[in-house]
């Protein structure tokens, strides 16, 4: 028995010795060992009849930790750490990891960026589709009228949970600070910092939908780094996962911002003047079958696009740009309550798209319910 224990006792020294290798500290060396905690989880497992992949363990090594009484007089206790340890495994598998957002609801400053601004709004009906008080740019090969988007939508809110999800294929989308409060840049106009780029604005977007008893799940992923190209073919299989893993998801918005600039190519950021402050102008961007790829219910995508925007105009007039349709999808053929959501441009301060975001969230809301 004394050279079981001394076996046992030297084992101890080298798995410490092996764990701590590298660590200069004691906090470093205490990680350490917390990171490897696995293998006494292993050993105690071991004593209980679970042998699993042994790994190194010899046979004798094996048969010598089976005799252990110490081991054997926390059986119990044991086993209730190995269930709970195998359960938590499993509820992380299934849930979608996400970043705890940043406070919504802060108060906003407005401070002056220092970018020019501009209100664009139509002055003509010609060349435009107009639904109400929607006004549609039609840049896709696909023909409709303002007929077509009258009526209910085809998406509706379930009773189950979750209802909505907000993604960000273009994630590190950022805008212009004011001075004194600028990110660290990962491109231009772009960051990885979550606190400054159009994830912030989707947590936005998430809290208010929330407060009207809306469901939501805020993928906080940004699919366009460290790699742009491909960034739609990532959100699209991170959809696709959402959607298979809760079919209650009806409604997909993938929250972007836009990039403008003059004719001489200086940018400027789009606004309008809301009894709230300074808001970013926002649009929807809705695909179609255009270019070739699946996508047979983009026009009641379309059509909830109209809807929310005749809501959020009512009392917005200059809140909204008019809608764009293209040929691309954008990944809208997944559901029919899938929209592509501009909030604001790189010009824009993050304040001024955070106002847009909660007056947009609002508005969706309320077009949601009501229908």
């Amino acid at each position: 028995m004394r050279q079981i224990g001394a076996a046992l006792l030297a084992a101890g020294i080298l798995w410490v010795v092996f764990a701590t290798a590298g660590s200069d500290t004691l906090t470093g060396a205490l990680s350490a060992l917390e990171a490897r905690s696995t293998l006494p989880m292993a050993l105690l497992r071991l004593q209980l009849g679970d042998g699993g992949d042994r790994g190194w363990l010899t046979t004798a090594a094996a048969l010598a930790i089976a005799q252990s009484p110490l081991l054997e007089s926390s059986r119990e206790e044991v086993l209730s750490l190995q269930s709970q340890d195998d359960t938590d495994g499993q509820e992380e598998a299934q849930q979608p990891i996400r970043e705890t957002p940043t406070q919504p609801e802060t108060a906003l400053s407005f401070e002056d960026n220092g970018v020019a601004a501009r209100t664009l709004q139509p002055t003509t009906t010609e060349g435009y589709i107009v639904s109400g008080l929607a006004y549609v740019n039609n840049y896709s090969d696909k023909s409709f009228t303002a007929a077509d988007l009258e009526g209910p939508f085809a998406a509706a809110l379930g009773t189950e949970a979750p209802q909505v999800l907000i993604v960000h294929t273009h994630g590190s989308e950022a805008y212009t600070m004011p001075p004194g409060r600028e990110y660290e840049a990962s491109g231009e106009s772009r960051t990885t910092d979550t606190n400054y780029n159009v994830v912030r604005v989707g947590d936005e977007i998430a809290e208010i939908l929330t407060q009207h008893g809306i469901s939501v799940i805020h993928d906080r992923s940004m699919y366009d780094y460290p790699q742009y190209n491909g960034a739609y073919d990532r959100s699209l299989a991170a959809i696709e996962n959402y959607l298979a893993q809760y079919p209650s998801i009806t409604f997909v918005l993938d929250i972007h911002r836009d990039a403008i600039s003059d004719s001489e190519g200086n940018p400027y950021k789009v606004i309008s003047q809301v009894p709230e402050g300074t808001a970013a102008q926002m649009t929807f961007v809705m695909g179609t079958d255009g270019g070739g790829l699946s996508h047979p219910q983009w026009l009641e995508n379309l059509k909830l696009a109209a809807a929310v925007q005749n809501t959020l105009l009512t009392d917005y007039p200059t809140l909204m740009r008019p809608i764009t349709v293209r040929n691309s999808r954008y990944n809208q053929h997944c559901t029919t309550g899938s929209m592509l959501v501009e909030v604001g441009a790189a010009g824009n301060s993050l304040d001024e798209a955070l106002l847009a975001a909660r007056l947009f969230a609002h508005g969706f809301a309320e077009t949601l319910l009501a229908q």
